[in-house]
Parts: structure tokens; sequence; C-alpha cells
């Protein structure tokens, strides 16, 4: 990543559910402690994902935890949250969304000059074979990194 650029949280499960097509850059519209919360990583988005309503990309799922040093004006944590873009990207996604089975995933959550970024993918589901083979890769890289560093400490 990028100087100034802090990671809050990834979803890498996303990358092993899903193919991921294209990715865009999102700000999010958070309320009051809610900003607090993201920058001490009180997040969960385990189910998160996307969708576009009345012309608004809202994140639905994206779970932010009440701040504790705040008094009773806390935030609502399971609110939908809407996601900032410029409304010819909104058209963009919303012409790849209405294709047969592409969704709207969050893929990480990031501080970029002190504002909350999503990073949003436009994703589509793979099937069991294709996990199937992204273990397997992932095993062999693993099994080739492994021999070169026993090679490196011979």
């Amino acid at each position: 990543m990028p100087e100034g650029i802090k990671i809050i949280a990834q979803n890498k499960k996303a990358y092993f559910n899903y193919s991921v097509e294209d990715k865009i850059e999102c700000g999010i519209a958070l309320e009051g402690t809610e900003v607090k919360s993201v920058k001490a990583g009180n997040v969960s988005f385990t189910d998160s994902f996307a969708f576009i309503e009345k012309g608004e990309v809202l994140l639905q799922g994206f779970h932010i935890a009440e701040y504790a040093f705040s008094s009773v004006f806390n935030h609502n944590p399971d609110r939908k949250k809407k996601l900032l873009l410029h409304r010819d990207q909104i058209k963009r996604l919303q012409r790849k969304v209405e294709e047969k089975g592409y969704t709207l995933v969050p893929l990480d959550y990031y501080l970029k000059k002190g504002r909350v970024k999503v990073t949003l993918g436009v994703c589509k589901g793979k099937k069991l074979f294709d996990k199937r083979a992204s273990i397997k890769e992932k095993d062999i890289n693993r099994d080739m990194a492994r021999e070169f560093r026993r090679g490196l400490q011979d």
C-alpha cells in the first residue's frame, strides 16, 4: 500500500469465496462515534455486502461496535452505511451487478489521509472446484517457500 494508508481490516474470505473482477475505492458515510470505533479496529464484516438502492450504494452487514468511551448518544452498530461514489461510478456498478452472478463485496477497510475508505470488489462466486484449485495452489506455494528456505539454510 502507498504511504499514508493504514489498513484497518481485510476480507481474506472474499478472495477465497469469490473471484474479483474489478475493484473500486469508496468513501463511507459514518456518524458520530463510528469513526473512533473504526480507527480502534472494532469492526466485523464477515457477511457484509453492498447493494444499489435508489441510486445509492449501501453497505449491509458491516458491524461497527459501540465506542467504549462515549456517552448515551452512541451509534446503531448494525445500520446500513452509505458508500460515497460518483454517479457515473454507481451506474457502471449497476450495469455489472445486473449481470448474472455478480455481487458487490467489501475487500478491505483502511484510513487514507484520516478518512475511512473501503475497497469494493465486483465479484463472481466461485464454484467448489475453483475453491479446491485455490487451496491446491496455496499449498504448492507454501511447499515451494519451505523448500526455498531449507535451501538457504544449508
